[in-house]
């Protein structure tokens, strides 16, 4: 697929089916929340799903991730698993957290996936541990940190980028900017110029990309990697992308006045799955082979939230396990 930065097309289908299910979930949250049995916060990721999808397609088969509240692209990204992940947000005793960790605390150590937090910022410095971590064992696996930009307003980020800067830690820095925290555009929060040039003060590779793109954001990630390769520092890449829901919940909030609701252009633009769809269009993969991955990822879907909605909630006993705190 000349041009396109696909490998080939088992390449474009695969991308084309972590987009397509990260969406489809989250469109079916949408779809099922009313009826009030999902009982957990959701802070949907519609229009966010090249960055997770794009960010862990470059990374190292054994790298640890960590994520923040809006991480639904990121646990299916790296597990594909619906069945868990509809489970827990059922409350399910089937889901990774048994029904209790909700649409926001979502991990899946076996793939990889560490820790994800409702709390903004909190999971940067579990991260940069596991790189201390692994650079004390002497290992070069890769840690790789998502968070909003809403998180570079809090202190622990620019703790931990610093400390990571200073011992040349092999971590990935991903920042998800929509340029809102919830409500609040980032020129009426932040008080310097751009993030990726108060970034580029400390001693990293920074790099930015669009990411509504997909291909866009797997490249800037390779690039990174390698300049990380060849001068051990940590890498930060600041992804640009649109939120196209409210800040958490199933709808849109475009009437609430605190922003313009995009044309219809703007939409297609911005919105990463029509963009590689008509990507991968132009090099060989076709209409036909695009439904087939909807259907398949339907049909998925579909028998996700069946056996989540008649799995058992956990014993009352479970209230006392996983508990560390004394």
């Amino acid at each position: 697929m000349p041009g396109s930065g696909l490998m080939d097309t088992r390449e474009g289908l695969t991308l084309y089916r972590k987009l397509v299910l990260a969406r489809r979930a989250e469109e079916r949250i949408r779809q099922e929340y009313s009826a009030d049995e999902i009982k957990t916060p959701v802070h949907l990721g519609i229009g966010q799903e090249a960055v997770p999808v794009g960010v862990c397609h470059g990374l190292p088969p054994d790298t640890k991730t960590f994520g923040t509240y809006r991480n639904h692209a990121l646990f299916l990204t790296v597990t594909e698993d619906t069945d868990r992940f509809f489970a827990e947000l059922y409350g399910k005793a089937t889901g990774p957290g048994k029904g209790k960790a909700g649409s926001m605390h979502l991990a899946s150590p076996a793939h990889g996936l560490m820790a994800t937090s409702a709390v903004v910022g909190t999971t940067i410095p579990v991260a940069v541990g596991a790189a201390l971590a692994n650079a004390y064992r002497g290992s070069d696996e890769l840690v790789a940190v998502f968070f909003g930009d809403g998180a570079v307003e809090e202190g622990v980020l620019w703790e931990s980028l610093n400390f990571a800067s200073l011992r040349r830690l092999r971590i990935l820095f991903v920042c998800e900017d929509n340029d809102l925290a919830i409500h609040t555009p980032a020129k009426d929060r932040q008080g310097f110029r751009s993030i990726p040039e108060a970034v580029r003060g400390f001693k990293c590779h920074v790099m930015s990309v669009d990411g509504s793109d997909v291909m866009s954001v797997i490249d800037a990630t390779r690039q990174l990697l390698t300049r990380m390769a060849q001068d051990p520092q940590p890498g930060f890449l600041h992804a640009t992308y649109f939120r196209f829901l409210e800040h958490v919940g199933p709808k849109e909030d475009f009437d609430a006045g605190y922003r313009r609701r995009p044309t219809v252009e703007e939409r297609e633009r911005l919105d990463p799955i029509a963009r590689f769809a008509q990507a991968i269009g132009q090099h060989g993969i076709s209409p036909s082979d695009l439904a087939g991955v909807r259907a398949a990822v339907d049909a998925q879907i579909d028998a996700s939230v069946r056996a989540a909605q008649a799995a058992p909630f956990a014993a009352a006993g479970e209230l006392l396990t996983d508990v560390w705190a004394p």
